[in-house]
This record gives structure tokens, C-alpha cells and sequence, in this order.
């Protein structure tokens, strides 16, 4: 199966159709067919979100990698903040009045339900991004990287705090600030490291750090995602970052050949992982879809109605803040990170008609419109 899925990466050059596609479709057809076969499969259920934090962990750096931070770039990355920022806020409460509306909840459990549908999955319009040209690609990984972080961060807000006010927004700021500097000095020991490192064993306690790094910042209520992101905006711009004074002044005397030569390798096991990860979470995503939930067709009017919104609304925003509609329109996909903020709303605060089935109708509806604009694109 990851033989196939990397024969449907090579082939989404030409054709246009995300990989995601495929992958859902060989993990449901190995469903079935261990089920006509009779082959016993253990439970998988607890495996999913461990796959998908790593997921998003190497997604997040690998888009962060491919940055290039300067001067230049400051137009484009407030105006991707923005796009992560403004549709974010409005689908969150727009859906939670609706759900609101529509079930007699309160305010506060809708929006818990309304968040995970109004991110972007970077998992997905990252990977799906090479065929447009190099801007509208660099606004697709700031942007999408930007609503995943985002979108965690004001998750685990939400989740954490029933009541919002000023001690909980001043805790939530101070959090953020915390991070950042916890990320920065992470990330300069992270090249010190990578300078001095003489063994041939050069990556696997890298990664090991940065995982460390991520659960630990998550143990304490911060986002690791801030790290990550801070972690591959340095590593990527490393020809920038040696000029600073501080960096210099603490990393002090390093052989900035070899460590070049280290970040590019880094990159290279970095992409592999990424594919290899997300290869695995979307396969197994579909391996656990059962016929029924996909076909509901209680929820297909509201998984509809759903990316309707998201597509209407992208639109709009993109014409107000005066971007290119075609294609930056289409990149604007739901996948593995609504799949985990939808995996950590609790039971006493889902809502019945939010499951499994919606889930996924919104996922595959979102990814084929994007397939669509993709396809028109290569047509034009």
C-alpha cells in the first residue's frame, strides 16, 4: 500500500488528484477485503492519534523548512496570518450558532464542535501545492501552517477554559510568550548540537529532542506547534539566522559549511518522514471508515452544507484581502488536523449529529473541490 500511495504521489503531478484520495481508498478496500477474507485485525483505534500528532509535527516542519524569511517576506506573511486568522474566527462562529440554533446547546459546547471544521489541513494543501506557482505556494504553506497552529492553540483555549476572561485571555497570552522563548533557546541548542556533533549517530537524538521538546511544551498546556514552526523557520534560514549578533554570540564558533551541509540532509529525512507518516494516518483513517458512515445520508446534507460555507467564505476573504482567487480558492481542504481536535472534543460535549460520518463526508467533499479547481487549473 505505501508503494501504491507513492506511485499516486508521482501521478498527482500529472492528474491533479490529492494523494489523500488514494490513501483513504486503499485503507477502506483493505477493510473490505480483510473482511472477506476473513483476516483478523487487531484494534488499530489508539494508533491514529499517535500517528497523526507525528503527522502534523513533520508536516508543520516540513513547510516551515521550505520558508524563506527576509524583509521581503513580511507582506506575504501577514497577509497568510489573516487568511488563517479571519475565515477561522468567522466559520467558528458561524457553525457554532447554527449547531447552537439547531440543537438548543449552549454557546460554548457548539463552538468546542465548530473549531475542528474551521481549520485548514496543511497535511493536505501542502502536499497538493506543486503544481502552482512558487508565491501562491509559499502563501499556501504560511497559511495553512499559520491555521493549524491557530487552530490548536484556540482549541486548547476553549477546551481548558468553559469561562473567558481577562485572567484566562492574560494566562493564554502569557503562554504563547513562554513558548517563543522557550523556542528559541531550544532552537539555538538544537544547532549547537548539529554544529558539534561528530558522531556518525547524527539525526535520531535530533528528533528525539524535538519530540521531547513538542510533549513537553504540550504537557504544560503550550503549544508545541510554535516550536516546531520557530524550529524549521531557523533551520531553513540558517544563511540569515548567522548573521544575528545573539546567535553568534551563543552558538559561538561553528563550521557553518558542515552545519549547512547537516540542515540540508536534515530536510531530505525530514521530507521522507513526512510522506512516510502521513502515508500510514491517512491509510489507516481509511482502513477504519466503515460503508455506512461514509454513505449516511443524514449527515450528507450537512457535510454540504459545511464546505459550502468554507468555500463561500474563502472567497470572500480572498476578495477582501485583495489575493488571487484562482488558485489559492481550491487550497482550502479539511483533514488530519480536523481529525485530531475532532478525536479530543470529549463525549459530554460532543453533539449527536457530529460523528464519524460527518467527518469524513466533509473531509472527501473538501478534497474533491480542491481536486476541481486543481484540474481546472492544469486545463486553463
Amino acid at each position: 500500500m505505501l508503494l501504491l500511495a507513492y506511485l499516486g504521489e508521482i501521478s498527482s503531478e500529472r492528474t491533479r488528484v490529492p494523494t489523500v484520495i488514494l490513501l483513504l481508498v486503499l485503507g477502506w478496500f483493505a477493510r473490505n477485503v480483510s473482511g472477506w477474507l476473513n483476516i483478523s485485525i487487531p484494534v488499530l483505534d489508539p494508533v491514529l492519534p499517535v500517528l497523526g500528532t507525528f503527522g502534523l509535527i513533520l508536516i508543520v516542519l516540513d513547510g516551515a523548512l521550505e520558508l524563506k524569511v527576509d524583509s521581503t517576506k513580511i507582506p506575504i506573511a501577514r497577509k497568510a496570518f489573516l487568511m488563517a486568522l479571519l475565515p477561522m474566527i468567522f466559520l467558528s462562529l458561524f457553525f457554532t450558532a447554527v449547531f447552537a440554533w439547531y440543537t438548543g446547546l449552549p454557546f460554548y459546547r457548539g463552538l468546542v464542535n465548530a473549531l475542528p471544521f474551521a481549520v485548514v489541513s496543511s497535511s493536505i494543501a501542502i502536499s497538493s501545492t506543486r503544481n502552482i506557482s512558487p508565491a501562491d505556494r509559499e502563501f499556501v504553506v504560511y497559511e495553512s501552517s499559520l491555521s493549524d497552529i491557530l487552530g490548536v492553540l484556540f482549541f486548547n483555549f476553549f477546551i481548558t477554559n468553559e469561562i473567558v476572561n481577562v485572567t484566562s485571555v492574560g494566562l493564554f497570552l502569557l503562554q504563547i510568550v513562554l513558548i517563543i522563548l522557550i523556542s528559541v533557546f531550544s532552537v539555538i541548542g538544537l544547532a549547537f548540537l548539529l554544529g558539534r556533533i561528530k558522531n556518525h549517530i547524527t539525526y535520531t537524538p535530533i528528533i528525539v529532542l524535538v519530540g521531547l521538546v513538542y510533549f513537553l511544551a504540550k504537557t504544560f498546556d503550550l503549544s508545541g506547534l510554535v516550536f516546531i514552526l520557530i524550529l524549521g523557520l531557523f533551520l531553513g534560514n540558517i544563511n540569515e539566522v548567522k548573521k544575528l549578533y545573539i546567535v553568534d554570540k551563543v552558538i559561538g564558533k561553528v563550521d557553518w559549511v558542515q552545519l549547512e551541509n547537516e540542515i540540508a540532509k536534515f530536510k531530505a529525512i525530514t521530507i521522507e518522514a513526512t510522506f512516510l507518516v502521513r502515508s500510514l494516518f491517512f491509510i489507516l483513517f481509511g482502513f477504519m471508515m466503515k460503508n455506512e458512515e461514509f454513505l449516511d445520508l443524514t449527515t450528507l446534507p450537512w457535510a454540504i452544507i459545511i464546505v459550502a460555507v468554507i468555500y463561500s467564505s474563502r472567497y470572500f476573504f480572498l476578495r477582501f484581502m485583495k489575493l488571487s482567487i484562482s488558485p489559492l480558492l481550491y487550497f482550502s481542504p479539511r483533514g488530519l488536523i480536523t481529525i485530531l481536535l475532532f478525536m479530543s472534543v470529549t463525549s459530554n460535549l460532543s453533539i449527536y449529529f457530529i460523528n464519524n460520518s460527518l467527518l469524513v463526508q466533509v473531509i472527501i467533499l473538501s478534497v474533491i473541490v480542491m481536486m476541481s479547481g486543481l484540474i481546472r487549473e492544469k486545463k486553463a
